[in-house]
C-alpha cells in the first residue's frame, strides 16, 4: 500500500471538521515550502546586490 492510499484510508475514518483541520495543514505545509524556495532566492541574490545597496547616494536609506 502506497503512502498515498494510507493517508486516503484514515482520512476517510475522520469526522468533516477533522478533515477540514487536515486540508488546513496541506496548505501550511505548502506554504512553508513557497516561503523556504522564496528565502533561498533573495539569499541567492543578495550577493550580487550588494554593491546596489551599499554606497553613498543611499546611505541615507539605511535608517528607514
Amino acid at each position: 500500500m502506497t503512502v498515498i492510499e494510507l493517508v486516503m484510508e484514515q482520512i476517510q475514518t475522520l469526522p468533516d471538521e477533522d478533515i477540514r483541520e487536515v486540508v488546513d495543514f496541506i496548505g501550511y505545509l505548502k506554504q512553508k515550502e513557497d516561503r523556504a524556495q522564496w528565502l533561498d532566492l533573495m539569499l541567492a541574490q543578495e550577493s550580487s546586490l550588494q554593491g546596489v545597496w551599499d554606497n553613498a547616494e543611499d546611505e541615507v536609506w539605511n535608517d528607514l
